[in-house]
């Protein structure tokens, strides 16, 4: 009798493991989020966005003191198209005719960076104080503060990303890169 017993209790424990592997695996299958990677907690930028209909959105990044924006400007007036301009504080304030020139031609103006710094190599507050330096000197000029960044470089991280969302905004990547920056010519 004794060892009838001692088979029965193997049983129920055979059957109780059973149970909770059975358990664990449905767990992890219905309930993904409790079984985390660590690149779904990575906090990143905006690469699209969807719409219903079709679209593309054209960004260009203007980050030197002396870059000349109208032959750019004249060109898409020409062809009816507009842009989302990141611009630096530092263009912002020796441009400030270009700056408004862009805003009046119905081009967006965002934020990219005051003094270009790669923001991978600044802490927190470093970043908030360039973000808003930027923003200070486009809205000093066209009267709206940006609500979008473009990081400098395009490089960022989930320390980047997270100084500038503590500021209310949103960074911005793009997902086609022209590579002008490479030198290649139109």
């Amino acid at each position: 009798m004794k060892m009838r017993v001692f088979l029965i209790e193997r049983r129920w424990l055979s059957v109780l493991a059973a149970l909770a592997a059975c358990g664990a695996i449905f767990c992890a299958v219905s309930f993904p989020g409790v079984v985390t990677a660590a690149s779904s907690t990575r906090q990143l930028p905006i690469y699209s966005v969807e719409r219903e209909q079709r679209a593309a959105a054209l960004t260009v990044n203007i980050d030197g003191a002396d870059t000349d924006v109208r032959p750019l400007m004249d060109a898409m007036a020409r062809g009816g198209v507009q842009a989302t301009f990141f611009v630096t504080g530092a263009w912002a304030e020796a441009n400030p005719e270009d700056l408004l020139a862009l805003t009046q031609a119905g081009h967006e103006v965002m934020n990219h960076g005051h003094a270009y710094a790669g923001y991978k190599d600044l802490d927190a507050d470093q970043i908030r104080e360039d973000v808003t330096a930027c923003g200070d000197a486009i809205e000093a000029v066209t009267g709206q503060r940006p609500a979008l960044v473009r990081c400098p470089h395009g490089e960022f991280d989930d320390h980047v990303i997270a100084a500038i969302r503590a500021l209310g905004l949103e960074a911005v990547q793009w997902d086609v890169d022209s590579q002008d920056w490479k030198g290649a010519s139109a």
